[in-house]
């Protein structure tokens, strides 16, 4: 069985299920596990595949997700070539589990695939003990998710980040826009004032996080989440790919959470109390 990943998603759930000895190409991007991809042929970036590439690495199953804007133009360049396509679309954490699900049916046509649901069911059982959303009727944080600085780009209604909010006992104040992701004016960011901010900006390494940058906004000055220094750095990887590591991302808004009721503001390298970065 040959697996060509063209998401870092898709990689770290073909991993999560056992299979990363199958992989033989990944993405530009896909960067976990590291010893694994580190080893891998690459393809291109997400948004400009190589078909060709792919193609000569003889995939039995190509893994693609719509996820990712713009890879749609791959996903029909691939199919042009007759090249075997998984393609997901997840938005909410329902449809994660169901991915997971999917890719380990896949595999079950191939003979190394024996086995694999049971262990998507083990993996999806795993997610959802620490998925679960928060019980009880203490006052829901505003977790304000940063996805990108210039423009301020936050998710909107359909995120899976909404979820991960929700199990930490936290809220998207912009959970309201039937939208994907969405663009904001800093009036906006006062009108629906944040009580913390979460930078995970979309292709930019953890190290390269600036919080100063947000504590610089002039018009945001008012923000409580300026106000009581509550501005932190949780890896894209954590909160951007629909891939089992998103119980990551529930970890760390769940000890921002913590802070935010219990009048903490952020340590001093911005990372939420008690994470640790790992792969990223």
């Amino acid at each position: 069985m040959r697996l060509v990943s063209l998401t870092c998603s898709n990689t770290e759930i073909v991993h999560s299920l056992g299979y990363a000895a199958q992989l033989v190409g990944v993405d530009d991007h896909s960067d976990y596990p590291a010893d694994v991809v580190a080893k891998l042929p690459r393809v291109g970036p997400d948004l400009s595949v190589d078909p060709e590439k792919v193609a000569a690495l003889e995939p039995d199953l190509v893994l693609a997700s719509l996820t990712v804007p713009g890879h749609e133009k791959v996903v029909a360049s691939l199919e042009a070539r007759g090249l075997p396509l998984l393609v997901t679309e997840p938005i909410s954490v329902e449809d994660v589990y169901a991915d997971v699900r999917l890719v380990a049916e896949r595999l079950l046509e191939f003979p190394e695939g024996i086995g694999a649901l049971e262990r998507a069911e083990r993996v999806i059982a795993d997610m959802r003990r620490e998925l679960t959303p928060a019980s009880g009727a203490e006052p829901r944080p505003q977790i304000l998710v940063e996805w990108w600085p210039r423009p301020v780009i936050v998710p909107g209604r359909d995120s899976w980040v909404n979820q991960l909010l929700e199990v930490a006992g936290a809220q998207n104040p912009f959970a309201g826009r039937a939208v994907k992701s969405t663009p904001i004016e800093h009036e906006e960011a006062l009108a629906k004032p944040p009580d913390a901010v979460v930078i995970a900006w979309c292709g930019v390494h953890v190290d390269k996080y600036r919080p100063s940058k947000v504590y610089e906004r002039a018009a945001w000055r008012d923000v409580p989440a300026l106000k009581e220094r509550r501005v932190y750095r949780v890896p894209e990887a954590y909160l951007g790919r629909p891939s089992p590591r998103l119980v990551d991302g529930a970890r760390a808004f769940r000890s921002i959470t913590r802070d935010v009721l219990e009048g903490r503001s952020a340590p001093p390298d911005a990372l939420p109390r008690g994470i640790t970065l790992g792969d990223v």
